[in-house]
């Protein structure tokens, strides 16, 4: 059965796993930071510090939501992003000021991030490929680009496109 007609695709990010720039422009500590920078919680020491570096790397994460041809982005920005301090009485309003954005609404929780959170984040799902070896990070698209854009060309009719894809 196919989505109905108007459904709305879209792809969502959360701000720690992609946003970066941990300490760019007056931004606070977050209970991820402080925990992920406390010695021997972490394997391997890894920290959100950079992330996918998309605090910096904008026009980058919008030509890659243009090549899956999604319509509707949902990402959230760090709250000590936005309350550096904790409290409404510090609201760094560049944080959150951004031109052009149309502000629909909400999305739900994804489907791709629970399977991620499932696993305790051992494994990368995603529809791009960042090369964390790359101080640049660079995103490549996985071949499940071409399927998610496909999906959501057909309105969700996954199941006619299933053949193409099996060998």
């Amino acid at each position: 059965k196919a989505f109905p007609t108007g459904f709305q695709w879209a792809i969502s990010t959360e701000s720690f796993k992609v946003e970066g720039a941990w300490e760019a422009e007056g931004k606070g500590l977050s209970i991820w930071d402080k925990f992920t920078h406390t010695p021997g919680k972490i394997s391997e020491h890894d920290t959100g510090d950079v992330a996918c570096n998309s605090y910096n790397k904008m026009e980058d994460d919008i030509a890659a939501l243009k090549t899956v041809k999604v319509s509707h982005y949902r990402f959230s920005i760090s709250w000590p992003r936005i309350l550096p301090d904790g409290t409404t009485k510090n609201i760094n309003q560049a944080a959150y000021l951004l031109d052009d954005v149309n502000v629909i609404g909400y999305t739900a929780w994804s489907l791709l991030d629970n399977l991620e959170w499932a696993v305790g984040y051992t494994e990368r799902f995603g529809l791009f490929y960042v090369n964390r070896s790359d101080p640049d990070l660079p995103r490549t698209p996985k071949a499940s680009v071409s399927f998610y854009s496909s999906i959501i060309s057909c309105n969700g009719r996954a199941h006619l496109l299933l053949g193409a894809f099996r060998r």
